[in-house]
């Protein structure tokens, strides 16, 4: 087997850029195994959970000026396994406790001294979990080996133990925040599956105190059915509740937090502000009085990265404010919620918002009791009954609007030369049958209503979408089409005798209910065919933001409906005609009855698609018109999101955006 390599030389090799200073193996002729195909995606994986997150700490500031120095020691015994355990330790064989107590820039090495790699960290909020979790996912990247795992960081409030497997949670996690893992893989199965299932994903579970209420033991009984390397976080009490009610995390160490010191202080906050003498600061005063009294309601609180996170924000970054104010409170909580509640005027000070409507739109989020702020999940703060009417009422304007402009075209201005009688026709028209179509999307709407999430996939990929899989959503397509067909030739019928009284109203309905079945079912199977076969999938490497997933649903969603949606019209004009002149042999009673009827098909029943399941029209319908239009939300809430995200309220998880903090999540929601 031939090998070619690439010694300090640039060039390209296979096509693959080769750069100064690397060496290059490559199989030449040589078909990729699976372990190759599973190898890069890891490979570009990494790259992408890399790039992500060291943009996130930055954004966090953690090393401005420098890293607070986050400590932790072994924690209690009860909520550790037995150390031969941990050690993986034979049958008979001792085994003592392991040298984990450490500091945040050697979580690595305190990570890789435990030979079963299972660590729990804990610590009370605000303590500095997720920034520890952070720091050791960077770390793991910047040491790690082609041979070892990808370490991703999730959150686990979203995950239902009851009802989601972890390897089957964890992938789908994958997908959201990297698209690209949901093509196809090795054995038939997404390469998300096949990496997970491969032990080539490194899960660092962050959060396991927002786990459900009443889900943390199942949770961790699930847990404790995996046997691979994992990383868990969380707050003491909840973990300590669950390991009473069940069991500690199998052959894992536990650490536990500690807090900050008042030496700790001493450099950094002073580093925080501007000088105000030649060696002196505002906090400097403040910080003497720490020293002098450690069980001051201020030393007590400036013991969390968090809060001194947010003394810093309220007192270092706005100028004129005395920090000496702090000590006139009197009790620990007193002390936690004044810079809680002066976070936001902090961050927004020169934003030009309105204080009041910003804290009101961020008590909305905080409220919905989800981590998770995902744009397609805006509508979850409705009623599955409030979210079927919305749509169908949206559906059924827009659809009697698309079919009254179409009797106006076609018999007020093009067929007679007047817009009057086109105008009245399509209106009455138009509302009676938009009324229709928008309840039966609504149903299918409300069905689906916990299901529909952003595209996977880019649509326009010329044809490298699979075939037998474009040729199974064909045959589907045909028979959803033929049922909608049915359906709506039926309602057609119902309406002509019991609406109208025309006494041949159910026989008409029936003829015309056939006809639909047999113009729609090819037409919607042909049209599902052709989107699945110019499918392509997203970039593996590409780290999403919940911008770029809108952008790319949004481009999935408009392109087919001016590519695909022209040509659906097309086939149910000509179907309408074939079966009115070739089947029925009767004339055509109307000189635009097959043209408006593929006018209307290709205009409404993609709008009504559209904006009844797909996440980017749902997200239309509800996060920008009627959660603004009812006050819940700004009229541009991607760009209030971003905003916040740039002044550090929230922070992007992916294609996520959360609540940087949990306690602020959570003192919003209280109010």
């Amino acid at each position: 087997m031939k090998r070619s390599t690439v010694n300090r030389v640039d060039g390209v090799v296979n096509g693959q850029l080769v750069q100064a200073g690397t060496v290059v193996q490559n199989t030449v002729n040589a078909p990729r195994t699976p372990d190759d195909i599973l190898a890069d995606t890891a490979d570009r994986l990494a790259h992408a959970v890399r790039t992500r997150w060291r943009r996130e700490e930055e954004q966090r500031r953690v090393r401005d000026p420098f890293p607070l120095p986050v400590r932790w020691r072994v924690a209690d015994d009860e909520l550790t396994d037995h150390w031969a355990n941990i050690r993986h330790k034979p049958h008979g064989v001792r085994a003592g406790p392991l040298a984990l107590a450490d500091r945040l820039d050697r979580v690595v090495d305190a990570y890789r001294r435990i030979p079963s790699g299972r660590l729990v960290v804990l610590g009370r909020a605000g303590s500095g979990k997720t920034v520890v979790a952070l720091r050791l996912v960077l770390d793991l990247l910047d040491a790690r080996t082609a041979d070892e795992p990808v370490p991703v960081l999730v959150g686990l409030g979203s995950w239902n133990p009851t009802t989601t497997p972890l390897h089957e949670w964890l992938a789908r996690r994958l997908v959201r925040d990297h698209p690209g893992l949901a093509a196809a893989g090795p054995f038939g199965r997404t390469l998300a599956d096949a990496l997970v299932e491969a032990g080539r994903v490194l899960p660092v579970l962050d959060g396991f105190d927002e786990i459900a209420p009443g889900l943390h033991r199942a949770a961790l009984e699930a847990l404790n059915d995996t046997t691979g390397p994992l990383v868990l976080t969380g707050r003491h009490a909840e973990y300590s509740r669950a390991v009473t009610d069940g069991d500690v995390l199998t052959c894992a160490a536990a650490v536990e937090l500690a807090d900050l010191e008042p030496t700790d202080l001493d450099d950094y906050l002073p580093r925080t502000t501007r000088r105000t003498g030649q060696s002196s600061t505002a906090w400097d005063p403040v910080l003497d009085a720490v020293r002098r009294d450690p069980d001051a309601p201020l030393a007590r609180v400036l013991t969390t990265p968090l809060m001194v996170g947010l003394a810093r924000a309220a007192y270092s970054d706005t100028p004129d404010r005395d920090p000496a104010a702090l000590l006139a409170f009197d009790t620990t909580q007193a002390v936690e919620d004044h810079l809680l509640d002066e976070f936001l005027p902090a961050v927004y000070r020169r934003s030009g918002r309105d204080l009041d409507r910003v804290r009101h739109w961020l008590r909305h989020l905080a409220g919905r009791g989800r981590r998770d702020l995902a744009w397609w999940e805006a509508e979850a703060c409705l009623s599955r009954a409030c979210r079927a009417v919305i749509v169908g009422l949206v559906v059924a304007a827009t659809t009697g609007l698309v079919m009254a402009l179409v009797d106006l075209v076609l018999y007020g201005l093009v067929a007679n030369g007047e817009a009057e009688p086109g105008i009245g026709s399509g209106l009455v028209n138009g509302a009676v049958n938009g009324l229709l179509v928008g309840m039966a999307f609504a149903a299918v709407a409300a069905v689906r209503a916990d299901r529909v999430e952003p595209a996977r996939t880019r649509f326009g990929g010329c044809g490298r979408g699979p075939g037998r899989l474009a040729l199974s959503r064909a045959v589907l397509g045909v028979g959803i089409g033929a049922l909608f067909g049915l359906v709506d030739g039926m309602s057609f019928g119902v309406l002509e005798r019991w609406v109208l009284g025309v006494p041949d109203g159910l026989r008409i309905g029936l003829d015309t209910a056939c006809a639909s079945a047999l113009v729609f079912g090819p037409a919607v199977g042909i049209c599902y065919g052709l989107l699945t076969w110019s499918e392509s999938p997203l970039d593996v490497a590409t780290a999403v933001t919940p911008t770029d997933l809108l952008r790319t649903s949004r481009a999935n969603v408009l392109v087919p409906l001016l590519t695909i949606g022209p040509l659906f019209g097309l086939l149910v004009m000509l179907g309408f005609r074939l079966i009115v002149v070739y089947l029925y042999r009767l004339p055509v009673a109307e000189e635009f009855s097959d043209v408006r009827s593929g006018l209307i098909s290709g205009l409404a029943g993609g709008i009504g698609y559209a904006l009844t399941l797909t996440a980017w029209g749902r997200w239309l319908v509800f996060g920008r018109l009627w959660l603004p239009l009812t006050g819940r939300l700004p009229w541009t809430p991607i760009a209030f999101l971003d905003d916040a995200y740039g002044r550090g309220v929230l922070r992007r998880a992916g294609a996520v955006h959360q609540f940087r903090h949990e306690r602020l999540r959570e003192h919003l929601a209280r109010e």
